[in-house]
């Protein structure tokens, strides 16, 4: 009987860890894209997109029929639910650049570097939850951190835009990129949020 709860436990953070590890490759791709603007990365963020999907579901399906969780419900749903908002948002972001026709700017690469760094964070502080709680807590600190320089960048970023020229064109143009840049603020945003469960779900276990 103990195995069968065991195993149930080791499924949710499982299922975390492999939404985490979802999330960090996609920030990869994302770098990838800003750097080279290639349809193909675009088109294998997506599919990492839908593959994190896809675990949410499940996870979803399994929290609903199971009596027994690691840690509270609430904050396995939570996590995954801003693990998954991290991805998705990455995605958009290169959805509405090939919508809108924006181009990479150095400020986008600087902020979906940072993004990276985050969720290589996430992911870090997820795998040591079970064992190494302190341990979790540093990469959560890293990760809020790491928010807090892309906030930064996105304030450069958007100060930049406001001081060009004030013709028509520019503030066609300056509109379509700072949706971009609202993006990747709010994937910072989910990524923070994650930082804060993973901090919370510490002091509960402690």
């Amino acid at each position: 009987m103990f195995r069968w709860f065991k195993r149930k436990e080791d499924k949710f953070q499982k299922l975390i860890e492999e939404q985490a590890s979802l999330s960090f490759e996609g920030m990869k791709l994302l770098v990838q894209y800003l750097e080279t603007s290639k349809s193909e990365i675009a088109e294998q963020l997506s599919l990492k997109e839908k593959e994190a999907d896809e675990v949410r579901r499940i996870l979803i399906d399994e929290l609903n029929r199971t009596f027994v969780t690691p840690f509270d419900r609430e904050d396995i749903f939570a996590l995954s639910r801003s693990i998954d908002d991290v991805m998705d948002y990455a995605d958009t972001t290169v959805m509405e650049m090939v919508i809108l026709k924006v181009e990479p700017t150095v400020y986008m690469q600087r902020i979906a570097s940072l993004l990276k760094d985050a969720a290589y964070e996430i992911l870090q502080g997820v795998l040591r939850l079970p064992n190494h709680p302190n341990v979790a807590i540093d990469h959560a600190q890293r990760a809020k951190a790491l928010e807090n320089r892309v906030e930064a960048v996105y304030r450069e970023a958007v100060a930049d835009l406001f001081s060009g020229p004030e013709d028509i064109h520019h503030v066609v143009e300056m509109l379509k990129m700072r949706e971009v840049y609202r993006h990747l603020s709010n994937a910072a945003d989910r990524g923070d949020e994650a930082a804060n469960i993973i901090a919370d779900i510490v002091v509960k276990k402690t």
